[in-house]
């Protein structure tokens, strides 16, 4: 039997940021590995998720998730290996998906985990496009986008670990999709990999409203908006009647110090009689096993695919998570704290 560490490295939020974080707002701690009490599993974890949603837990004050306080080890999606056992339901060598990243081990119940399956695709792929960002994508463009077939769906932050699925699913549904991304290797990416049928580099475009109205001549139907900002501007001018706005995400206002101006043109809400809805994926628990099904069936027929970004170690992941503000992530961007799984 191999021998139990004694010690595991943590990040620790170490100060709140003020704006775009720096290393320097986190800690890297060692710690002594728990011991699974009754019932427990002890896990050592092998990939973790970084996710713009946490910047929004770094702050003080209200908000849909708990904000982390200073000093405490951060948390989020995780995928890692059952290593000591007190429990019958999960045996030393399972495969498990928890939320307790940023840490390389930790201790916790069965019902705090999800057993995952290798074989369909590789296990960092339960942190993506078989994880919340993929179930992000299928329950914000189906269930609140509600694309018809031929309909125009704009989609921004189209090569990200959400956007990139997005696209895949609304073709799948028989619409014409467009989507912006930060590089030219991920325009080419959505074109011949993802199979959109329009994308252009918004870094390199001289004006955005006037490049969507070129790329979308009959208006947009539904536009799904990871940025916010000029880009939820620009699609406001081409949104048709009754078209439907699908809020993930403003990245673009993340680290914003100051409170940023709406919109100029919202007014354009009315008139075009537009539905803006924005909604939170655990809000929408119901839709797993759909998900799951669908997902699946999709990667087996070879309709869907997915691109990730992988940092080596944990000591990397502050730098791995300032790099989504950066463009740095082409998919879904992760951290590998853990050995290869042998399967």
């Amino acid at each position: 039997m191999a021998k139990m560490p004694r010690t595991g490295r943590e990040v620790h939020l170490r100060s709140r940021p003020q704006g775009l974080p720096e290393e320097s707002n986190f800690e890297l701690v060692e710690v002594p590995v728990p011991t699974p009490g009754p019932g427990e599993v002890l896990v050592r974890n092998i990939y973790m998720s970084v996710d713009p949603y946490m910047r929004g837990r770094m702050r003080e004050g209200p908000s849909y998730a708990a904000p982390w306080q200073v000093g405490e080890v951060m948390q989020g999606g995780c995928v890692g290996q059952v290593i000591q056992s007190n429990s019958p339901e999960l045996q030393v060598g399972a495969y498990v998906l928890g939320n307790q990243g940023w840490r390389e081990y930790f201790v916790a119940r069965p019902d705090q985990l999800t057993p995952v399956e290798p074989g369909l695709a590789p296990i960092q792929a339960y942190l993506g496009v078989m994880g919340m960002p993929g179930m992000t994508a299928y329950v914000g463009l189906l269930d609140i986008g509600r694309p018809r077939p031929g309909e125009t769906v704009f989609v921004s932050a189209a090569a990200g670990a959400v956007g990139s699925i997005v696209c895949q699913i609304a073709k799948i549904q028989g619409c014409r999709v467009v989507g912006s991304a930060g590089s030219d290797a991920k325009v080419a990416w959505l074109l011949n990999e993802a199979g959109v049928d329009s994308a252009f580099n918004y870094k390199t475009v001289a004006d955005l409203s006037s490049e969507l109205a070129r790329r979308c001549p009959d208006g947009i139907d539904v536009y799904f908006d990871n940025v916010g900002g000029d880009h939820l501007e620009a699609a406001l001018d081409h949104m048709n009647q009754h078209g439907r706005i699908v809020a993930c995400g403003m990245i673009s206002v993340y680290n914003a110090t100051e409170p940023v101006c709406a919109p100029r043109n919202l007014f354009r809400v009315v008139g075009q009689r537009l539905t803006i809805q924005g909604f939170i994926v655990s809000d929408h628990w119901d839709r797993r096993e759909a998900f799951l099904q669908d997902m699946s069936r999709w990667i087996q027929e070879g309709r869907v695919r997915w691109q990730e970004t992988v940092v080596e170690g944990i000591e990397n992941a502050p730098k791995a998570f300032i790099g989504l503000f950066q463009g740095e992530n082409f998919g879904k961007m992760l951290v590998k704290i853990g050995p290869d799984p042998a399967v």
